[in-house]
């Protein structure tokens, strides 16, 4: 059984590694797709909590791939979900910078980079979509969350701050 779960784990985020244009955060839709609704190995509101975990930890925000690997087989789990995040998009990284040191200054290279700007902030989107849906539950939630994305949005202000005045408000209203 366990074995299935690492093969399954190691095939399915050395895919994704590969097209997380824009780092982890640009995958987490297809995570909680394939973890929560075609796997079912967790349900949403574990999903988010791992997620907001491998965000807020010092790394790289690709630790929640690790984080899930640990909930799914422990330690085994860790390594093989690290190793399959890490290595392929290591190797990807290194032909790529063969690849720009060789024809980075042609006027067809600028038009790739441009091409793929627009697929970066469309996955980082949608992921910020698929974590809003997963983690709110109630009205307080819904709050945080367009609260938080105003003030991302309209002010310089860190949206930890915000974070960390609705997570006392949810301590409160539990509670109260």
């Amino acid at each position: 059984m366990k074995t299935d779960i690492l093969l399954r784990m190691a095939i399915d985020f050395s895919l994704l590694s590969l097209v997380a244009i824009g780092g982890a955060n640009a995958i987490a839709p297809e995570m909680h797709r394939q973890l929560v609704d075609v796997l079912h190995w967790m349900n949403d509101s574990e999903f988010a909590n791992l997620f907001a975990l491998g965000q807020v930890a010092p790394g790289p925000n690709i630790m929640v791939l690790s984080l899930v690997g640990w909930k799914m087989a422990g330690i085994p789990g860790l390594v093989v979900a690290t190793l399959a995040a890490l290595i392929p998009t290591c190797a990807l990284a290194w032909i790529t910078g063969r690849f720009v040191s060789r024809y980075g200054r042609a006027a067809w290279f600028d038009s790739v980079k441009a091409g793929l700007t627009p697929i970066a902030i469309g996955l980082v989107l949608s992921s910020s979509l698929v974590m809003a849906q997963a983690a709110d539950r109630d009205l307080l939630g819904y709050v945080a969350t367009a609260a938080t994305a105003a003030i991302v949005i309209f002010t310089r202000i860190n949206p930890l701050w915000a974070l960390a005045a609705f997570a006392l408000s949810s301590v409160t209203a539990a509670v109260l």
